[in-house]
């Protein structure tokens, strides 16, 4: 075996003429996506139901996750809020697409707040068309429902757009008319801050006024001077056509700091303003009083005339134009400061919130600021505004949000892999179409198969010669073979071209077994050569010595996932064919067909950032990105891993215990869809799930030679004819009674649309997989053991040895895939050109694999 690459054994010039070709085709071309113009109306549009609002947090997204707060709270909440810079940059292109991506993993709506913090005066049409451009692409991508806040809080003080009504005003309309023209799945929403303490001359923290205001607009009462008695409201208001939503906000923050002069001289640019404040301003934690909610909602809280008759924000806007509210709220907490304990401010905060719902059912969404974080209210102190940081608040939380009976859960389409990727290998979603569909294709295959295995028996009556030649050694051939039957096939259907091969595939090999053939003859394998290893080396040495191997694997998982990130950033080359997922929709329209776009690298870039933030780290490190063909290899660096410990169990004869633990995982898995690990393989195969090939395989394996002369003894025979040919009769007796439309006595009627939804799901391995999974192994062995001399003459020479290399053939598929789908002037549904890539993809392989280029470096 080489050690490094320089040690090519055969024609070492065969194999560099093969690398630069596939370098070359990987770099050779620009694949060019078109935008669509506007998002498809939604059959229904999501709305919340009156008094039910939708509600979820404001989060740090840099640290915090939706993940992670779903955790805490104990559900997902119904919304997620994030702020973006406007006019969209690269930045925060990449912020928004991360935010859309991340709310779809929970069906939230997406609150997305614009803040334009270079001004109003650069902001133009072509800003906001593009803004549209990619609310529509992540509603075709996600199925993301938006409300754009854009530019809040432009009544105070401290914004770069704040107290400019007549731009404002300008901005917000641009903004409007063309997210209205691009999408019915955006809705706009104003949104100001609460009114007292207007004009806010010297905000809390003495914040000094940024810009210079227009003096006429702001001076509603003309009395020459802007301050609480002029509109805090009003002079900013877009107009009914252009805004869908409105919004406000409340914070608690304590005792007040009673200012006694807080109005505004605009003449004053960039100076502090107001007079002393009197009183201890949040020097202590203090709880709400108990109108504090209310008097809000009254504007008659914080006003310098309380008394004054004024006109509600939520009477004004809400139910004059009749438009729904988004309510943004929190209460502060300073940790090293005196006073009232934290959930008891946070808790009297949410609940007088909840309690205000029924009086006010316009309230269509809250927002709390799940932040910790430095204000200036508080003199530039860290105080902290989540909700959820402890398990007493997150409780509290939750009970009162239930028994407020606000929204939670999925509001949108979840974004689901492990939907996606079984309706990828379909080219359709998994609805009842494809299951009746997919059940043919399982009928078709058992009957032929049963129709062979009969046949390859009266050849192993009467022509012996073609036997296989069982030496007694412990390579058994017709395993390696099988793993490069299914590998060629994991290869072609990865490469996504139409053609013959890729026909069979996906309907005959995709029909009556799959993955999952793979990973337990990868068991088979190991528990094949388990015991002789622990013969020569010894049981610890033979535990290191796998473990060793599993480091390997992971190692170049990880080295794959950065190549493919790599070579995606490379001008002219597209890696999204592999970065992204596609789940071809309905599949109307075949392999080409358009589907919702989910993107397998959604924080990748910020491992770039200097430094990585840790939740970017953390998702390589636990393989939550990657290309998804390759994301199998992370369930068997998981296996390798544990495959030392189950062995113990084996070669201490115990091998019933492990098969009932691995039955008992298999169950747990089913009833609870509970992942082990984050990581992206467990939405496709779960660990719990898929682990029982693998074990099954290892006992297998170690019990190989016994199984063998029990299947090839008469009663064995006899037994495995029965179930075999069983098996084919009574699934194609089902179909020819549902085809006819004949009572299948003695079976129910529906039968067979039953077996199709409920029995052959693939990722979680439903029943009717793991039947499909024994019966084609006993065909296979049954006739590869009868007829292995002309089956091994005529594609041994290439099956074989991609069997017994697999895992590096895994590997290298990565990259061919890569090229393929950078070749200029694919027609990726023609089926010659299918045939000629495929041909050459697989050939190349092959070659690869005979002059061992890179096997050092690259598991096998």
């Amino acid at each position: 075996m080489p050690t490094r690459l320089s040690r090519l054994d055969a024609r070492p010039l065969h194999s560099l003429i093969l690398l630069r070709l596939a370098l070359a085709l990987v770099l050779g071309v620009l694949v060019l996506n078109a935008a669509p113009e506007r998002a498809d109306a939604a059959d229904d549009d999501p709305a919340p139901a009156a008094g039910h609002p939708w509600f979820g947090p404001y989060l740090t997204w840099s640290s915090d996750l939706p993940r992670d707060y779903g955790d805490r709270l104990g559900a997902t909440p119904s919304l997620y809020a994030q702020q973006v810079d406007y006019p969209l940059t690269d930045d925060s292109r990449t912020y928004l697409r991360q935010f859309a991506e991340q709310a779809a993993t929970q069906g939230a709506v997406a609150l997305l707040t614009l803040e334009p913090n270079q001004g109003l005066s650069g902001l133009d049409e072509s800003d906001a068309r593009e803004l549209a451009r990619e609310l529509v692409r992540l509603h075709r991508a996600y199925d993301s429902f938006f409300l754009v806040r854009f530019g809040p809080e432009m009544n105070g003080s401290w914004t770069p757009w704040g107290q400019q009504p007549q731009a404002y005003r300008a901005a917000f309309r641009t903004v409007a008319d063309a997210v209205h023209a691009a999408t019915d799945q955006a809705l706009m929403v104003w949104s100001p801050v609460y009114g007292a303490g207007y004009p806010f001359g010297a905000a809390y923290g003495d914040i000094a006024p940024g810009q210079a205001r227009d003096i006429t607009a702001l001076d509603t009462d003309d009395d020459g001077s802007v301050d609480d008695d002029d509109d805090p409201y009003g002079p900013y208001w877009p107009g009914q056509r252009y805004a869908d939503w409105v919004g406000i906000t409340f914070d608690h923050f304590g005792d007040d700091r009673r200012r006694v002069d807080n109005s505004l001289d605009v003449t004053r640019r960039g100076i502090p303003q107001g007079q002393d404040e009197d009183g201890t301003g949040f020097a202590t934690n203090t709880v709400p009083a108990a109108d504090a909610v209310s008097a809000r909602w009254d504007e008659t809280f914080g006003y310098t005339d309380p008394g004054r008759p004024r006109t509600s924000f939520y009477d004004r806007f809400a139910v004059r134009y009749d438009k729904r509210v988004v309510l943004d709220t929190a209460a502060l907490w300073q940790p090293d400061r005196p006073g009232d304990d934290e959930v008891a401010i946070k808790r009297a905060w949410w609940k007088q919130v909840f309690d205000s719902l029924p009086g006010h059912p316009l309230v269509g969404a809250i927002d709390w600021l799940e932040q910790r974080r430095p204000e200036a209210e508080a003199d530039q102190r860290v105080v902290d505004w989540r909700a959820t940081h402890t398990a007493a608040l997150a409780d509290a939380l939750l009970r009162d949000l239930r028994e407020a009976r606000v929204d939670l859960g999925p509001v949108t389409d979840v974004v689901d892999l492990q939907a996606g990727n079984e309706a990828t290998a379909q080219g359709r979603l998994p609805d009842q179409e494809f299951a009746a569909s997919n059940l043919g294709w399982i009928v078709v295959c058992a009957v032929a198969l049963a129709v062979v295995f009969l046949l390859a028996g009266l050849v192993g009556r009467f022509v012996p010669s073609w036997r296989y030649p069982d030496d007694g050694s412990g390579r058994d051939h017709r395993v390696d073979l099988l793993r490069g039957f299914m590998i060629i096939a994991v290869v072609i259907t990865h490469v996504e071209l139409a053609g013959p091969w890729s026909y069979i595939t996906l309907n005959m090999v995709g029909a009556i077994t799959g993955a999952e053939l793979f990973v337990l003859l990868s068991g088979i394998v190991l528990g094949m050569i388990y015991a002789p290893t622990v013969r020569k080396l010894g049981e610890w040495a033979t535990a290191v010595s796998m473990w060793k191997r599993a480091r390997k694997q992971y190692l170049v998982s990880l080295a794959v996932v950065l190549l493919v990130y790599g070579l995606g950033r490379i001008p002219f080359v597209d890696a999204t064919a592999l970065t992204t997922f596609t789940d071809r929709g309905t599949g109307e329209g075949g392999a080409g067909a358009t589907g919702r776009v989910y993107d397998l690298y959604a924080n990748a870039d910020r491992l770039l950032d200097y430094p990585p933030p840790w939740y970017a780290v953390k998702e390589l490190l636990l393989l939550e990105i990657g290309p998804w063909i390759f994301n199998i290899m992370g369930l068997f660096v998981v296996l390798s891993l544990l495959l030392p410990l189950l062995m113990v169990l084996v070669q201490r004869r115990l091998w019933w215990v492990l098969l009932a633990l691995s039955w008992v995982a298999y169950v747990v898995g089913v009833r609870t869809e509970w992942h082990v690990l984050p990581s992206q393989f467990e939405s496709v195969f779960p660990l719990l799930i898929w682990q029982l090939p693998f074990v099954h395989g290892l006992v297998v394996g170690a019990y190989r030679q016994r199984i063998v002369d029990a299947l090839t003894g008469r009663l064995g025979k006899i037994l495995t004819g029965l179930f075999v040919v069983g098996y084919a009769v009574v699934l194609g007796w089902l179909w020819l009674a549902q085809q006819q439309g004949w009572a299948p006595d003695p079976f129910p009627a529906d039968s067979y649309a039953w077996l199709g939804e409920h029995a052959y799901l693939r990722v979680v391995l439903q029943p009717g997989r793991l039947v499909d999974l024994v019966f084609f192994c006993v065909v296979s062995f049954g006739v590869l053991t009868t007829c292995w001399r002309p089956i091994n003459a005529v594609i041994g020479w290439l099956w074989t040895p991609l069997g017994q290399a697999s895992l590096y053939v895994f590997v290298v598929h990565v990259f061919f895939a890569l090229a393929v789908a950078n070749v200029p002037g694919l027609d990726r549904s023609s089926w010659w050109q299918g045939l000629v890539l495929h041909t050459a993809v697989v050939g190349l392989i092959w070659l690869m694999v005979r002059h061992k280029v890179l096997f050092s470096v690259i598991p096998r």
